[in-house]
């Protein structure tokens, strides 16, 4: 299957919020407040003579989707470029295409395509500052071992999931990334 087929069978994110049964509320409410900066529209608006289009692989359970699904969105709306949304566990033959670090299928992906359906970019699954961030929160878990980690790390993912629904420093890297990989197609 060709990337204008994965396309093809995709939702919009219309569609996409509306079968959203997790994180809903948390990703319209940063799409809903979310804005580029003017510096960030004028470099954004310069891909829109390309025409591309946009892959998501995405679920709604994830947090990294919660946060940059909407974002770029935005950022496609600026560009120009038409989304399609495919729920990860449903499209496994396309997202073990696109494993991070060549083992894990982290979400959510998204893969920049030309209108013959060549890969332009591909972009995913979160922004370095958000790695880090997750790294860390990691390292101060307890031991697999003890008794209080799964309570602990279930609290460390709540955490996380408000820190990025709310934190506009956070919503910041993910446009400075995105940038960065546009970047570096030029």
């Amino acid at each position: 299957m060709n990337l204008n087929d994965w396309f093809d069978k995709g939702m919009s994110f219309k569609d996409y919020v509306a079968a959203m049964n997790v994180n809903k509320e948390e990703l319209a409410n940063i799409y809903d407040q979310f804005s580029l900066s003017k510096e960030d529209e004028e470099f954004f608006m310069k891909w829109r003579a390309k025409g591309w289009r946009v892959i998501v692989l995405t679920a709604d359970w994830c947090g990294d989707a919660l946060l940059c699904v909407p974002i770029v969105k935005r950022i496609s709306e600026i560009a120009g470029f038409e989304m399609s949304l495919l729920i990860r566990d449903e499209n496994l033959e396309l997202m073990d295409q696109y494993l991070t670090n060549g083992t894990s299928r982290a979400i959510p992906i998204f893969i920049f395509i030309d209108h013959d359906g060549n890969e332009k970019a591909v972009w995913g699954p979160r922004s370095p500052e958000v790695q880090d961030m997750i790294m860390t929160m990691r390292s101060e878990l307890p031991d697999q071992s003890s008794p209080e980690f799964e309570a602990k790390q279930q609290e460390m993912y709540r955490s996380f999931r408000e820190k990025l629904a709310t934190d506009k420093t956070i919503w910041a890297s993910v446009v400075r990334s995105v940038k960065e990989r546009f970047k570096s197609v030029i």
